[in-house]
């Protein structure tokens, strides 16, 4: 079998080592950073599981993919409050009524990293270890000769479908439809930084399309968890009258976030083909549509590194980055 057909197995192996590499570091070097570099190693390993359950649907797969989603739920409260932080933080100019709120989220953040540090040194990944390595040998064995490539495609192929079919379920006024929709993209998206090596005339440009468009929807439901829990924050200390604006100007910025994508969501349709027998969007001479980076807040707060959706992984050349981002500034005012 040669390098090109097993590409799935070269990732698996790739991710495999980094995620253990990122366990090593966060147990040596327990930081934020850290755990935030644990996450994106932790959904790239289970992106490679989702596509070798496609092709080698054994019950130890599932269990691997069981715990390795365990591990990312363990930490999102966690990583939610982080990014709260640092939007805190840069809005405190603006808002200083939210100063009750940061002293909120830091209180929480300082409980869940402990919470986090726990559970990272009890982290034993010796059976992990076993039914991945037994997976990759499964590839080996059992697919030999067969048409890889084929059965790799039809892997993006139904990552696709269920991304469009949650893409369908979209409503402008129900940001969860919208968030229940960049799960599945991100799936299809890990799938497809895996495939593309093996399609004739990819666009690079397209996987920066890709997390560019991700970004987007990360941006809503980070100012959706935002609203939330400044809402509760609100309820529980009875703040109401003082926060109340603040509250109203968030909302605005959800809104404008959410028209922002809504504009631009068919994009979609640029990043794949529409069936198993029709011709890729760049085979029909479409070139992805570029959006130029976006415009963020700058300033000197502590907190200002931002979470992006993790960078484009071409066979794990880049591993830096987070699956979601903060929210994007919108100015304030009218």
């Amino acid at each position: 079998m040669d390098t090109k057909e097993n590409i799935l197995s070269i990732a698996l192996d790739e991710r495999w080592k980094k995620y253990r590499a990122e366990i090593k570091t966060c147990k040596d070097e327990f930081s934020e950073e850290a755990v935030h570099d644990l996450r994106v190693a932790t959904r790239r390993l289970l992106a490679a599981m989702d596509v070798v359950r496609l092709l080698d649907p054994h019950s130890r797969v599932q269990k691997v993919r069981r715990a390795l989603k365990d591990q990312l739920d363990s930490l999102d409260d966690l990583r939610d409050t982080q990014v709260m932080l640092v939007e805190v933080s840069e809005s405190m100019a603006d808002f200083p009524d939210l100063k009750s709120f940061e002293e909120h989220l830091l209180k929480r953040e300082k409980k869940l990293m402990r919470k986090a540090r726990k559970e990272v040194e009890s982290l034993a990944i010796a059976g992990l270890k076993k039914r991945i390595e037994r997976s990759g040998e499964s590839l080996e064995e059992n697919l030999q000769g067969e048409d890889w490539t084929a059965r790799l495609l039809s892997a993006g192929d139904q990552a696709y479908a269920r991304a469009v079919q949650a893409f369908g379920q979209i409503e402008a006024d129900m940001p969860a439809s919208i968030h229940q929709f960049r799960v599945a993209f991100r799936k299809f998206r890990y799938t497809v930084e895996i495939v593309h090596p093996i399609l004739e005339n990819y666009p690079e440009t397209c996987l920066e399309q890709m997390h560019e468009y991700q970004s987007r929807m990360g941006d809503i439901q980070d100012a959706t968890v935002f609203l939330s829990t400044l809402s509760e924050h609100i309820d529980e200390t009875e703040s109401a009258t003082r926060l109340a604006p603040v509250l109203h100007t968030f909302e605005n910025r959800r809104t404008e976030l959410i028209a922002k994508f809504m504009e631009a969501k068919d994009e979609l349709y640029r990043f794949w083909r529409e069936t198993p027998d029709s011709k890729y969007p760049w085979e029909k001479n479409h070139e992805p549509v570029h959006h130029s980076t976006r415009n963020r807040r700058g300033g000197g707060n502590a907190r200002v590194r931002r979470r992006q959706p993790a960078p484009v992984d071409r066979q794990g050349q880049k591993e830096d980055g987070e699956d979601r981002t903060g929210f994007e500034s919108i100015e304030h005012g009218d």
